[in-house]
């Protein structure tokens, strides 16, 4: 179908967007933590099958794991994504519908959830696409695939799914599409030949001293005074070892160490996050983490050598050529000038290029 006529079908089919526009406010206050989507999966599962449009739906895989498939004809396979999980985040907007959730963590620790990356946009906004199409369904052959993913925030979703036979479930697809907002001007949209967004990986680092009483110091190894000594010397990755061409990020997100003021603690826990788009300025940064870390523990006497975990990882999401040149055609007619085609590549990541 070329890209204007598909722009006139668009124009010509319309959405309630009365009823998307609650929604999405259903959906903005009551977020859900990443493993914990239940209620976002059912309340889709529900709405795709309440279409009466042939959508084969199958929940539950790899944990909260949503698919709707209708099929239409022979033609290509297109697979549309939508992440579903929320942020342990505590929602200050004033709305109406904001969130007032709590939830226990992974770690057993209740925290305050707030839809604060657009995963409740992108429910939405794909429910909506999914009914669009079912619609047109005399304008179009092929298999469309609609897929709600969770715990995307963790890094783990998307492989999940796949590691559950996602691929034994459904037809593979020979297209995979996602979306994302972005703090940009409302209406405008971008897209990009190439890397999108951001490698990512994060580590919690364990760093081990000797304990005791603040009043007596010198019979302790601070873990503290070493942590903090890591996380200042982390900061010269980026601006004394990386090529000022490229990009990099490495962001301390959490320093912890002990309970009370005048006990100090036998070990620190520092938690670290990177951003790259390149993978050799990626293994630089990671060698010269471990190497700080390890300079850092000796210079201080530290009892062990620190153990450094993987938290999550994220994959470079790099956009095919071929099919994003078609995705540039439709945009470009449909948005015009509120599109752009060479939007720059996102600090941010995301999982769903392992579907």
């Amino acid at each position: 179908m070329a890209a204007q006529d598909f722009t006139s079908l668009l124009r010509s089919s319309t959405v309630d967007f009365d009823f998307y526009e609650a929604l999405y406010r259903h959906f903005h206050s009551r977020p859900e933590l990443s493993c914990q989507e239940s209620q976002t999966a059912a309340k889709a599962a529900s709405l795709l099958r309440s279409l009466n449009a042939g959508y084969e739906v199958q929940q539950s895989i790899g944990g909260h794991g949503l698919v709707g498939v209708l099929k239409n004809g022979a033609g290509k396979t297109v697979l549309l994504r939508a992440d579903m999980d929320a942020l342990p985040v505590k929602e200050d907007t004033g709305l109406e519908y904001s969130s007032k959730v709590t939830m226990r963590d992974n770690d057993g620790i209740d925290k305050p959830v707030m839809h604060a990356c657009g995963h409740d946009f992108h429910v939405t906004a794909l429910l909506a696409a999914a009914e669009r199409l079912a619609k047109m369904k005399d304008s179009w052959s092929g298999t469309l695939i609609v897929l709600f993913q969770p715990n995307e925030e963790r890094a783990g979703g998307a492989q999940a799914m796949v590691d559950d036979g996602l691929y034994d479930k459904i037809p593979v697809p020979d297209i995979v599409l996602g979306q994302h907002v972005m703090p940009q001007r409302t209406g405008y949209v971008g897209c990009r030949v190439g890397n999108i967004m951001s490698e990512a990986d994060s580590f919690k680092i364990t760093l081990y001293g000797r304990g005791g009483h603040g009043s007596m110091p010198h019979r302790t190894v601070d873990p503290v005074v070493m942590a903090v000594g890591v996380v200042t010397k982390l900061q010269t990755i980026v601006s004394r070892e990386v090529d000022p061409d490229q990009f990099a990020v490495v962001t301390v997100g959490s320093l912890q160490a002990g309970q009370t003021e005048n006990i100090i603690s036998d070990r620190a826990e520092v938690r670290v996050n990177v951003r790259t788009q390149n993978h050799e300025v990626r293994n630089r940064v990671l060698a010269s983490i471990r190497r700080i870390v390890k300079g850092e523990c000796e210079a201080s006497g530290a009892t062990k050598e620190a153990l450094i975990e993987e938290t999550t990882k994220f994959p470079l999401s790099v956009n095919d050529e071929a099919v994003t040149a078609e995705v540039h055609k439709s945009f470009e007619a449909f948005f015009g000038d509120r599109f752009d085609p060479n939007t720059p590549c996102s600090t941010a990541s995301e999982d769903y290029s392992i579907l």
